[in-house]
């Protein structure tokens, strides 16, 4: 469950089917703090937002109870009729709201849906909450970009270290050899991208926190993924290390040429 402040209010939202739904109870506490439920259903029972759930369902939702959304649709608008949130999903198997009791419950709704309520409680309020929803996602993708800077050089790990397990490790080594072969065959690769090994690295930046890769650049670390899954193929073909290195420095010269051209920029868009 995350927060988002909207004209100084803190709304709720959530994922759910891996689609965010906003709560509607948070956002109704801008027309009546202490009667919000009461607040969702005088919405609910406007014709408009009747049509707009039940254009939204029939799309979203293949259990919809297109019947059911008939007679609703029928009585909805006219005076003195009200609908709450629990009514509409039960009467029409809805999916687009939900609604459960406790200190974590209240009435959320699909961001589409959410949107359409904010607009029948102010213009002003909706502005400010898709302002700060749209914030809030440039922010998720902005740290999805860091995520990818690191996870580009694990791509291919189990590729690379089962081939060099299964054609480079004698059974009969230790724990300790065989990380020693594991590290000889990342310096393959450093060599052939950086022109040192990571002691090298380590021995000039002794300042610096973590490994050479981490202060990669993303082309680098999209060029040593390459690299790692190359290397893997060469491993099993029998290549010798020293041919591998030859060839793998000649594929990353090629290769950073390439993304150089086109710029880190433009590949993470």
């Amino acid at each position: 469950m995350k927060k988002m402040i909207v004209d100084d209010m803190a709304v709720a939202f959530t994922k759910r089917n891996q689609d965010d739904f906003i709560s509607l109870t948070d956002m109704a506490k801008c027309k009546n703090a202490e009667a919000t439920g009461l607040v969702i259903s005088h919405w609910l029972s406007t014709r408009y937002a009747i049509e707009f759930l039940g254009i939204w369902e029939t799309i979203n939702n293949p259990d919809f109870n297109v019947t059911e959304f008939s007679n609703i649709r029928i009585d909805s608008g006219s005076n003195g009729y009200v609908l709450s949130s629990k009514q509409w999903i039960e009467r029409t198997n809805a999916i687009g709201i939900v609604s459960s009791a406790g200190r974590y419950g209240g009435t959320f709704a699909h961001k589409d849906i959410a949107f359409e309520f904010g607009s029948w409680l102010s213009p002003k309020f909706k502005y400010y909450l898709i302002r700060e929803y749209q914030r809030l996602k440039e922010q998720e993708q902005a740290k999805l970009g860091w995520s990818v800077r690191r996870e580009l050089s694990k791509i291919n790990y189990h590729i690379h270290t089962d081939a060099i397990k299964q054609n480079l490790i004698p059974a009969v080594l230790t724990k300790q050899q065989m990380s020693i072969v594991y590290a000889n065959e990342a310096d393959v690769l450093n060599m052939a991208l950086f022109g040192f090994t990571a002691k090298d690295w380590r021995d000039t930046h002794p300042d610096l926190q973590g490994n050479v890769r981490d202060y990669a650049t993303v082309n680098q670390l999209i060029c040593l993924s390459n690299m790692e899954s190359l290397n893997s193929v060469l491993i099993n073909d029998g290549v010798p290390q020293s041919e591998r290195l030859q060839k793998l420095n000649q594929i990353a010269i090629s290769q950073m040429t390439v993304l150089e051209s086109v710029g880190e920029h433009k590949l993470l868009k």
